[in-house]
């Protein structure tokens, strides 16, 4: 496959029009106020619909064959500037003043292949994100579920994946990664807890394996997350609500203007969280997240950032309750059945990040990150099914060193005339992992019998090449990315010392089409392969068979912006995964995965009804079975089919801002043959906020009409204390009722 992408992409470069570069403007765009760049300014020539978008250190470089006397700049959530262009040879700094969010400003021509990025700016922009789980939320498309307390990686839903907690997208914060490779409790495991949600300055996010910078997990997608390199202004704030809820934040500009004028922003935040939660059996909930980040704008125009992070958190928990335990009257919804379920969990992040600008047209990243991990957690998924009289609670545990490098040289050039932009890079993971633990427990404190205890080191390298080319109005991304993985594990329940050790390669080439056909409508098509890795347990288990599995996709959609404050995304998409073995952190044990085939449509419209009121939705149908089962048994459990979210937005100029939003998800199998459903659900929130210059007082009020919902549903065989036969129905963890809180921040 990769030579056949080859192929294609040089005979595009044979039969492409020219573009005669007579004319070349070159620039770099800045917040004015902070002075540090903007990644993703668009530059436009006026009156044409040729374009660009500004690097990482917010460079351009605008190619064209007619004379350019004025170009406009634009980034959601800054005023547009119009520079005149007095001298091709001048290199322009634009510095762009903070704005209201106006759609007008949205452009569609000179994106890149990540045209929903486009949508997630004014998202970011618009929307209050008071809590993790919102953090995730705004990926369109993307649902979550949290079955443990509250301390526990959510469940995600994407594309008719059931991602678990992270096996099939591929997270990760400010370049450090946050899925966890050999997980005690399941693969990919991707806690994101440690990120403070008034922190998020952007979220780049894509759907497919079609981005050869994203490695291992990309399969249903992507999301990386970036935190502020510089604070607005300082804020305290306290939220308070029902279920014993406290919430206090600060976050805190620690070098001051004068440092700022130079380039130099240094601040630190800290959050504290405490509930009890819904649950008869409190929560008690703790959580606290330390974070401080310095970023230096260097003389030569290069980054650097450092930042560190510290977050713990521990909590009890209800865990999923079997329905028939609720019909019979024994609990209520919010009951339990074994409430000593919970756990404990910290990690600490290091990273160093310096964007080395080497020229006009060549700039260098490398990244260094260290996180220190650790996890215990209590579960009881069966209840009394394998234990009648202790009862079948376990202990997953871990703690885990990881050490990471990543690099890229990019070079912007051209190629017979036209614009070229390349990328390669090199990198690693290397994750060292110790007490890897499933033990039988009762009530936390006994230890019955160990399932499964071993150390374990894994090793992930690549490389990969990226090349952009633009054609007039079409533009061909191709590239191929290289990942090297090694697999040792160490059983500390066998008597005699064995590593047992395996290793793996995997390739995977991308081809992506964009084409302008005006300069308010884009059309893409993108193919490519990805895959996940599998726990360390399988592979060797294995001998390393079937233990990277390959995903085939094809996305075939549109951007289009029919009105100056109405942008429209479309796309059909295909993805196929083969067969695999994947391991069951829960019990210790290794099953076959057949091969499965996903499509669907996924739909998303942002529109500006006035100045000050926005309103949004997105649809996501997907069609997800089994390739190998016969029909009728061939539905992947929990993969959902239809799912939507949206709302309106108001951010008036009095200071009243809000939100009351929706999110749907339909009815789905929770088993291969759909004889158990888990139940759909749809659930409104709502948030009202008056901000001032020097404070902001707020409400939110979520699952306005107190809904009845599921918020984690599985298919699960248990047995209760004196029940003769187990009984396979829905267990569940039911979602938040009717829920208010209140907050006050100030300003300073």
């Amino acid at each position: 496959m990769s030579t056949r992408i080859c192929i294609l992409f040089f005979l595009f470069l044979g039969f492409g029009s020219c573009l005669s570069a007579h004319n070349i403007i070159r620039g770099k765009v800045l917040d004015a106020t902070t002075q540090l760049p903007l990644e993703g300014a668009s530059i436009q020539v006026e009156g044409l619909s040729y374009g660009v978008a500004t690097n990482r250190l917010g460079q351009f470089t605008l190619y064209t064959d007619t004379s350019i006397t004025a170009i406009l700049v634009s980034y959601i959530g800054y005023e547009t500037q119009r520079i005149e262009i007095r001298s091709p040879e001048e290199v322009l700094s634009i510095g762009l003043e903070p704005a209201a969010i106006d759609m007008d400003q949205v452009v569609v021509s000179g994106a890149d292949t990540k045209s929903l990025n486009t949508l997630s700016k004014v998202d970011v922009g618009l929307r209050a994100v008071n809590s993790s789980q919102d953090v995730l939320r705004l990926v369109p498309g993307l649902f979550t579920a949290q079955h443990a307390g509250g301390g526990k990686a959510e469940q995600m839903f994407l594309r008719g994946f059931d991602i678990d907690h992270g096996t099939d997208i591929n997270v990760s914060v400010d370049g450090i990664p946050v899925n966890m490779v050999s997980h005690a409790h399941g693969q990919g495991y991707a806690d994101l807890h440690f990120l403070i949600p008034e922190l998020i300055q952007a979220v780049d996010f894509g759907k497919g394996p079609y981005y050869t910078t994203q490695g291992n997990f990309t399969t249903a997608g992507y999301v990386q997350f970036h935190t502020f390199n510089a604070l607005e202004h300082n804020l305290v704030k306290m939220e308070v609500g029902q279920f014993n809820t406290l919430r206090t934040l600060a976050m805190v500009d620690v070098l001051g203007t004068q440092a700022q004028a130079r380039g130099q922003n240094a601040y630190m935040a800290a959050e504290y969280l405490i509930t009890d939660g819904p649950f008869d059996s409190p929560q008690h909930f703790n959580r606290m997240n330390l974070f401080g980040k310095y970023t230096n704008m260097l003389d030569d125009g290069s980054l650097f950032t450092l930042e560190a992070s510290a977050f713990q958190s521990k909590w009890d928990a209800s865990g999923q309750i079997p329905e028939r335990a609720v019909e019979q009257g024994l609990i209520g919804r919010f009951g339990a059945i074994d409430d000593a379920e919970g756990g404990q969990t910290s990690r600490k992040n290091l990273s160093a990040h310096l964007v080395k600008n080497l020229n006009e047209r060549t700039y260098v990243e490398n990244q260094f990150y260290y996180s220190q991990y650790d996890f215990e957690l209590y579960s009881n998924f069966t209840l009394f099914l394998n234990d009648p009289i202790n009862g079948d609670q376990i202990r997953q545990k871990e703690s885990r060193n990881l050490f990471g490098y990543q690099g890229a040289y990019h070079l912007s050039s051209e190629l017979a005339n036209n614009p070229l932009a390349s990328t390669i890079g090199i990198g690693f993971r290397y994750d060292d992992v110790n007490g890897n633990e499933l033990t039988h427990t009762r009530n936390r404190r006994e230890n019955l019998m160990p399932i499964a205890l071993g150390n374990i080191d894994e090793l992930n390298a690549f490389a990969f090449i990226d090349e952009s080319l633009r054609l007039g109005r079409l533009s061909i991304n191709a590239g191929a990315r290289l990942d090297f993985l090694k697999f040792d594990y160490v059983d500390q329940l066998n008597p005699e010392y064995q590593t047992l050790s395996q290793q793996k390669t995997a390739l995977s080439p991308k081809l992506n089409f964009l084409y302008e056909l005006t300069s308010n409508w884009q059309l893409y098509f993108k193919s490519g392969m990805g895959f996940h890795s599998n726990d360390t347990r399988v592979v060797v288990a294995q001998k390393g068979a079937e233990i990277l599995p390959a995903a085939y996709g094809a996305d075939l959609g549109t951007l289009w912006k029919p009105a100056p404050r109405l942008v429209l995304n479309t796309a059909l998409w295909y993805l196929f995964l083969e067969q695999e073995f994947v391991y069951v952190g829960d019990e210790g044990i290794v099953e076959p995965s057949g091969r499965t085939r996903r499509m669907g449509a996924d739909l998303s419209i942002r529109y500006q009804l006035t100045d000050w009121l926005f309103a949004d939705a997105d649809v996501n149908y997907t069609y997800a079975r089994s390739a190998d089962d016969p029909e009728g048994e061939n539905f992947i459990p929990l993969a959902p089919d239809l799912t939507s979210t949206g709302g309106l937005t108001f951010q008036h100029p009095s200071g009243l801002n809000g939100s009351l939003r929706y999110r749907h998800l339909d009815s789905r199998p929770a088993n291969e043959d759909g004889s158990v459903m888990a139940r759909g659900y749809t659930v409104v929130d709502a948030v009202l906020n008056y901000t001032h210059r020097r404070f902001e007082v707020g409400l939110t009020l979520e699952n306005v009409l107190n809904t009845d919902w599921n918020e984690a549903q599985f298919d699960t065989e248990s047995r209760l204390f004196g029940e003769v036969e187990p009984v396979s129905e829905l267990h569940f963890t039911p979602g938040m009722p009717r829920y208010l809180r209140a907050r006050v921040g100030y300003f300073f």
